[in-house]
């Protein structure tokens, strides 16, 4: 008999419930009204003739109850019905000396002697009731120990979720905008699929495949859609499953999780945020952890135990792949690492498809310019934006997702929620309403800026207002003068309030921090400087992906430190001044830019166009080749066929210019001091 079945059953609860009516029927049964009171006081009432009627129970229980005559008290007791037990020979003294009294008149109702009617049975049960209570509890808490990868007696078992067939599937349908992972994972499925197809030309399937990527860009729903479409058990852990507080925990998890996948072969393992128990071996800021390193080292352990032709392949993810053991990612662990990085245009149209499914949304709502207002955001972000303007289409009543809902959803992701609550004076407002305009003029007017796409001065979140400057299409790199300019117009602000106020605020504290950092990187990281070259200054503390300096070291002198801060601060001045000369080139634009801002509050991008009709771009800053020895190139980059046919289509001309490929130009080299 499967004892465990029942005691996860109904049949423990019943048996309890039963045992408990049984101890209160005998508890309620016994007392029936009846207080306790001193044998003495029962017998003196008796002989003294103020009980009316008597009852002797015999046996067992061994107690006479007596009730009281009208108008008879008990010494100080309240009440006529009492009860009270008896030993030995008192009982047949009690049955005389109710007899007696019977006989002369003393007890009207009369008495009666009853032996003990408890069943030697129900004896025993409340007798036996307290073991029956423990043996019962203790088996129900050994059944809960056992009963699951958490529990108590089940430390050292795997706590990962399987995923069999029957879970509805996750298929590379599901998953837009990372072909290129998508297609490096199209192996793994068909080697689980057809593996003779891969071994005939002995061709080996990567034992292991790491994500990595920034946060919500879909690396855990790759690992699914893989399981999906192979149709093959697939094992879900998260790192952090694996390390308890007790020591060898985690090593005995790794062990029975690798055992499992064997025996259910061929299986997929996906472990997700591997930085958990995978970080370098030695490293950190608290020191060594024993008990992950020994985790670590039995997951090195079973990887190393793959079989090629066991069909078992280790999938995990991560958001911080610089800080993995080499042991771990070395050939022949994880053979293939697949970068998930953020979606470009095209990538967030497919993301956006695929997230609006389901979703009624108005027929003129273009996908496309949505994709174009969000470069930067992952496939959380997009999935966030649809479900944002579905939850304000329902709370305003409305059947389909129009634009506005869409514009607004935007907002809400990038800045938060409106601040509707917040109210500003008229004074506020016109100086948020400067302070926007000057990031906006000054962006406009620059040569290497990205368009003004909004301006706002409605509260969100914690700003004030805010500006959106966004390219037209995405971008990998970022030229020096494109940083210049950046510099400018994140100072626009700061210059407007200084402009027009003499007075500047604590709104420009954000723009100030960013206008800092991105100088300092100019000077440490890129080499954009000529005083300092191109050097690199400081360690590499920085988390990728997410943009986080863990520490400060410095390698460079004191002398250096302070060349870096007069060159931070040369550039900061240098954009500050250029921010102040086209606000005051362009003042009347500023101000009809506020007047509008202050009817509307939001102005989108035509209507920014149109104010800024006039502004002229700034001319272009000289060239720049990071020294004055070294004279810039009159000559012009090399023309692609691609551009040499659209050169020639727009001249009329339909001949292809010749490109010489037997001359090159051969740089001689510079004279340089000894």
């Amino acid at each position: 008999m499967d004892v465990k079945r029942y005691f996860r059953g109904p049949v423990m609860w019943i048996v309890l419930a039963v045992l408990a009516v049984v101890v209160l029927m005998n508890v309620v049964g016994s007392g029936g009204g009846y207080k306790s009171v001193d044998t003495s006081e029962v017998i003196k009432a008796i002989n003294t003739g103020q009980v009316e009627t008597a009852k002797l129970t015999t046996g067992d229980s061994q107690m006479i109850k007596i009730e009281l005559s009208e108008g008879q008290k008990l010494g100080k007791h309240d009440g006529t019905k009492f009860q009270a037990n008896y030993i030995g020979d008192q009982g047949v003294q009690l049955a005389q000396s109710l007899q007696t009294k019977y006989d002369a008149g003393q007890i009207p109702d009369g008495y009666t002697v009853t032996p003990d009617k408890t069943s030697p049975f129900l004896s025993v049960l409340l007798s036996l009731l307290p073991f029956v209570l423990i043996v019962v509890v203790f088996l129900f808490l050994m059944n809960q120990m056992q009963g699951g990868g958490s529990r108590v007696m089940n430390f050292g078992k795997s706590k990962a979720k399987l995923i069999t067939k029957d879970t509805p599937k996750t298929t590379f349908a599901d998953v837009a905008g990372s072909d290129e992972a998508v297609e490096e994972l199209h192996e793994i499925k068909e080697f689980l699929q057809e593996p003779a197809k891969f071994q005939a030309v002995g061709a080996k399937i990567p034992k292991g495949v790491l994500l990595y990527g920034p946060p919500g860009t879909g690396k855990t729903l790759l690992a699914r859609a893989v399981a999906g479409e192979a149709g093959v058990p697939f094992y879900s852990i998260s790192g952090s499953d694996f390390v308890e507080m007790f020591v060898g925990v985690g090593a005995s998890r790794v062990r029975d999780l690798f055992e499992q996948a064997k025996a259910n072969a061929p299986a997929i393992v996906f472990v997700d945020e591997i930085d958990a128990v995978g970080r370098h071996r030695g490293a950190g800021l608290g020191g060594g952890h024993d008990e992950r390193e020994q985790t670590l080292n039995q997951l090195l352990v079973e990887m190393d135990g793959f079989d090629v032709k066991g069909g078992v392949i280790l999938i995990a993810a991560t958001n911080r792949p610089d800080i993995l053991d080499p042991a771990l990612l070395r050939p022949g662990r994880f053979d293939r690492q697949i970068a998930v990085d953020r979606p470009d245009m095209q990538g967030r149209l497919e993301i956006l498809k695929v997230h609006q499914k389901g979703k009624p949304v108005a027929p003129d709502v273009d996908l496309g310019a949505v994709a174009r207002r969000t470069p930067g955001f992952t496939g959380a972000d997009l999935s966030n934006v649809l479900n944002e303007a579905a939850l304000l289409t329902a709370r305003s009543d409305k059947k389909l997702i129009d634009n506005h809902s869409l514009d607004e959803a935007i907002d809400r992701v990038v800045a938060g929620p409106q601040k509707r609550t917040r109210i500003m004076s008229d004074r506020e407002k016109k100086i948020t309403a400067y302070h926007e305009g000057g990031h906006a003029l000054v962006a406009a007017a620059s040569p290497n800026s990205d368009p003004v796409h909004k301006i706002t001065i409605l509260s969100r979140g914690r700003a004030l207002g805010y500006t959106m400057v966004l390219p037209d299409e995405d971008k990998y790199s970022t030229t020096r003068n494109e940083m210049l300019d950046q510099l400018a117009y994140m100072l626009g602000g700061r210059a407007a309030e200084e402009l027009v106020f003499h007075d500047p605020t604590t709104g420009a504290a954000n723009d100030i921090e960013k206008a800092t950092a991105t100088a300092r990187a100019m000077v440490t990281q890129y080499g954009m400087t000529e005083r300092l070259g191109a050097i690199k200054f400081g360690g590499d503390n920085t988390e990728p992906f997410l943009g986080r300096e863990m520490s400060h070291p410095r390698d460079y002198s004191e002398e250096v430190a302070a060349l870096v801060d007069e060159e931070v601060k040369k550039l900061i001045e240098t954009a500050h001044n250029e921010a102040w000369e086209i606000l005051v080139e362009n003042r009347d634009v500023l101000d009809n830019l506020v007047l509008a801002l202050l009817e509307k509050e939001t102005l989108g991008k035509e209507e920014i166009a149109e104010i800024f009709s006039t502004i002229v771009k700034r001319p272009a800053r000289p060239a720049w080749t990071g020294s004055s020895r070294r004279t810039p190139s009159t000559r012009p980059p090399v023309l692609s066929p691609k551009e040499l046919q659209l050169t020639n289509a727009a001249n009329g001309t339909s001949a292809v210019a010749p490109v010489s490929t037997e001359k090159g130009i051969e740089v001689a080299p510079e004279d340089r001091p000894e």
